[in-house]
């Protein structure tokens, strides 16, 4: 959360990947392609649990509808000004080999995901700037995670 909340994307990815060599087993994340929704599900859960212990800052939402779609997971703060907290939008992608060539093409896909189905939608109608808002792409394959 200290990584994320400084925008500071090799920390984000540094600890992501340690925790999941260490921690997951390859029969909890899958083995690449097969069971796409359920390895998305679980890194899904996975991170909103780390978000968890930001309830007192933020509002956590997920899968909710917004713009033209339903992003991943969504935090809110709850008083913006306050240490000027950023707004948050997360979409969590598993990499298809036939759809993206490695992990930054499957970031970019979760990237572009965000823009072109106006995910800022809900944070801008509460006032909110963009310049206030940060979109984070989450890649994975297997026990690989790539975030940008």
């Amino acid at each position: 959360m200290k990584a994320l909340l400084s925008d500071d994307i090799d920390a984000m990815n540094y600890y992501m990947n340690q925790i999941i060599m260490t921690t997951f087993s390859y029969f909890d994340v899958g083995s690449g392609e097969t069971g796409l929704e359920e390895t998305e599900r679980f890194y899904h859960g996975f991170v909103l649990g780390l978000m968890a212990e930001q309830a007192e800052n933020y509002v956590l939402k997920s899968n909710r509808e917004s713009g033209f779609g339903r992003y991943d997971v969504m935090l809110i703060p709850r008083d913006r000004k306050r240490q000027g907290l950023p707004a948050v939008i997360m979409e969590f992608k598993v990499h298809n080999s036939r759809q993206e060539a490695d992990l930054e093409a499957t970031v970019q896909a979760a990237l572009s995901q965000i823009e072109e189905k106006n995910y800022d939608a809900e944070l801008l109608g509460r006032g909110f700037e963009k310049e206030q808002i940060r979109h984070y792409g989450f890649a994975f394959k297997g026990k690989e995670v790539l975030i940008g």
